[in-house]
């Protein structure tokens, strides 16, 4: 399939929606009040990393965990402990996971800011110049944010075939810089990122073509990705936000939309 043909469509979808003003609500929101990369990077994958469920119950529990790193999430975790964790948070529940997993999560980001510096310079390290995609880096990533004793249920592993959505919406966030995107990150290639496939993203990627596969595994990813890069090989996710507005906000027509790009 020719997917050039979406181009127009998809720019014009872009220019409307990919706006600050369309953000909220969404946890990428809780970025921007961050201007410091090592603050911002943690916040955002504790973000990102919550965003599973009702998105006012996101909200909520990312607020209660960010209040209690304080406006300066980055000399919190340098100047705390494991034990201070587990009490700062052992009340917290979102969903099906407990304080103990965010913790658990927190205290990984601890451990690779005091190997690598920073997360960004953690990934950036597992990236290797032939790599087509950010997904070896990833998954080397997750090993080292992982616990001692096995993994922990915050972070998808990308060797079990998960799309990993959660991660690479983290991963968009700190790579791309726009109006939506903060940025943050610059030693890892925007053209590399891959599309945080949710079920929403899968059924336009169905609609549309960019995929036939009936799951919206790592597979599915990889082929919308693959679809997204022939369009714009230079930041194949640039479409996310806009595209993920379709169906979610009142004044979008998502039929309309399928109509206008061909799509049966």
């Amino acid at each position: 399939m020719n997917v050039l043909r979406y181009r127009q469509a998809f720019d014009e979808l872009y220019r409307r929606y990919n706006r600050r003003e369309y953000v909220h609500p969404d946890p990428l929101e809780f970025l921007y009040a961050y201007d410091d990369p090592r603050d911002r990077e943690i916040v955002g994958l504790v973000a990102a990393s919550l965003a599973i469920g009702r998105v006012a119950s996101i909200l909520r529990s990312v607020r209660r965990v960010l209040d209690r790193l304080g406006p300066r999430p980055a000399d919190f975790l340098e100047n705390g402990s494991d034990e201070a964790l587990g009490r700062t948070l052992a009340d917290f529940k979102h969903r099906f996971f407990t304080g103990a997993d965010v913790a658990g999560l927190l205290s990984g980001i601890r451990r690779v800011r005091q190997r690598h510096g920073s997360l960004e310079a953690c990934f950036a390290a597992a990236l290797g110049e032939r790599d087509e995609t950010v997904l070896p880096a990833l998954s080397a990533f997750v090993l080292e944010l992982a616990p001692a004793d096995g993994a922990n249920p915050f972070v998808p592993d990308p060797c079990r075939r998960s799309a990993c959505k959660r991660l690479n919406l983290y991963l968009r966030w700190m790579v791309r810089s726009d109006a939506v995107d903060p940025g943050g990150w610059s030693r890892v290639p925007r053209s590399r990122l891959i599309v945080p496939l949710d079920t929403h993203m899968h059924r336009i990627g169905l609609a549309l073509g960019l995929t036939g596969r009936k799951q919206a595994n790592l597979a599915a990813a990889l082929e919308i990705t693959g679809a997204f890069r022939q369009i714009c090989p230079e930041d194949p996710v640039r479409y996310d936000f806009a595209l993920t507005r379709l169906g979610i906000r009142d004044d979008t027509d998502l039929p309309a939309f399928l109509a206008r790009c061909g799509a049966k």
